[in-house]
């Protein structure tokens, strides 16, 4: 194996990365352990793995023989190698397709390596989100190894790929890139040394039916079949079993029908892709209003893209907004969340556009509001999903 005799010990275990890292260093040879400083859903295959975890507030010494490596989220807090380094070592151990840009990677991801998986070709995978029918978020196995890149921390351009995929190149971290021509230009650097390289800007959406709706997932599976391609599985073989890919976790999840009216969740939180994600729910919709329940992901986003999130939530016909998730940010003076509702009424006077800072009290208004008939949304990559429940109970 060629981790064998390695010792790891992981500081934030519990993200989606991390965990992913984790398995499959362990089935690649490696005495693996780790920390995080709460549960996540991601620790059950960690644990399942068979992979010691300590949660606990600070973080505990590293055994003394380990080698540790630390996740994005507590960089400078912890001492150790970058989950990038980790990553990156990784994708050097075997003939990898390495799947990069700002919108629809992580679906993208999982779609090859459902193929692969349901055609027995046995792949190993890391993707950031939980894949229900490949039984979460990695796998280690023989053939080639489908990772989820990551261009927020520039991680993803120290990955040796055999294959890459950029789904597309649009700014979405504006505390790493100064601009879109800094974005371009190191994806331009980091595909040119790599062999096969695949634009989905330059693709035409499928025109097979999926399991999953909407205009950009058909995107989407035109990059994972010309991916496919490349590694000698034939477009004929891949459509039937790409058909049948039902999604990932929170990305256009169907959570609950209630008297009619239906719940979705999305973990959409740029522009462009909550645009998509209400495209979609207005093709399902059927005639019925679409209600979204928006929690804006970090002060610099929100900020930089004011205009541009009022602008998709536009195509809403109720919207109501969430304070900011901040993540790994600190607070910015006088950016919140309110600053897209103010927004949002400029451009759509008279549409019904709710302030709720709490996820609570945004629930309890979304579902005052909805009716028979509706579609109701929830959308964001913080907790917001986490108004489900609560909107559920309501209308019931």
């Amino acid at each position: 194996m060629p981790l064998s005799g390695r010792k790891l010990w992981l500081a934030g275990i519990g993200g989606a990365g991390m965990s992913g890292y984790a398995i499959l260093a362990k089935a690649w040879g490696a005495d693996v352990s780790g920390w995080d400083r709460r549960e996540t859903p991601y620790l059950a295959g960690v644990r399942a793995a068979g992979i010691p975890v300590e949660i606990s507030d600070a973080p505990p010494e590293p055994p003394a023989d380990a080698e540790a490596f630390v996740s994005t989220a507590f960089a400078g807090r912890v001492q150790g190698a970058s989950r990038a380094e980790l990553l990156a070592e990784l994708v050097g151990l075997a003939d990898s397709i390495v799947v990069a840009g700002a919108h629809g990677k992580t679906t993208t991801t999982a779609m090859i390596a459902f193929v692969l998986d349901r055609l027995g070709r046995d792949p190993s995978f890391l993707v950031g989100g939980e894949i229900p029918q490949l039984g979460g978020n990695a796998r280690a196995g023989s053939g080639w190894l489908v990772v989820e890149g990551d261009e927020s921390d520039r991680s993803v351009f120290t990955l040796p790929a055999t294959v890459a995929v950029v789904t597309n190149v649009e700014l979405d971290h504006h505390t790493t890139f100064g601009s879109d021509a800094e974005l371009e230009e190191a994806f331009g650097e980091w595909t040119s040394g790599i062999e096969t390289v695949i634009r989905g800007g330059e693709l035409e959406p499928v025109d097979f039916k999926l399991a999953l709706p909407g205009e950009h997932n058909r995107l989407n599976a035109a990059a994972a079949l010309a991916a496919l391609e490349a590694v000698d599985v034939p477009r004929e073989a891949a459509e039937p079993v790409l058909a049948e890919f039902t999604g990932a976790h929170r990305r256009f999840e169907l959570h609950a029908e209630v008297n009619g009216i239906r719940l979705y969740d999305d973990y959409g939180h740029h522009p462009a892709e909550i645009a998509a994600t209400l495209a979609t729910a207005r093709e399902l919709a059927n005639g019925g209003r679409v209600l979204a329940l928006f929690q804006p992901h970090l002060y610099s986003r929100t900020l930089h893209l004011t205009d541009e999130l009022a602008a998709a939530l536009a195509r809403a016909d109720i919207a109501c907004v969430a304070e900011i998730y901040p993540a790994r940010e600190e607070p910015i003076p006088g950016v919140s969340g309110k600053l897209v509702v103010d927004r949002l009424s400029e451009l759509r006077p008279g549409m019904r556009v709710g302030w709720a800072p709490a996820l609570p009290d945004a629930a309890a208004l979304i579902a005052s509001l909805a009716r028979a008939g509706d579609l109701v949304l929830t959308v964001g990559a913080g907790d917001v999903d986490s108004a489900l429940p609560l909107i559920e109970e309501r209308l019931r």
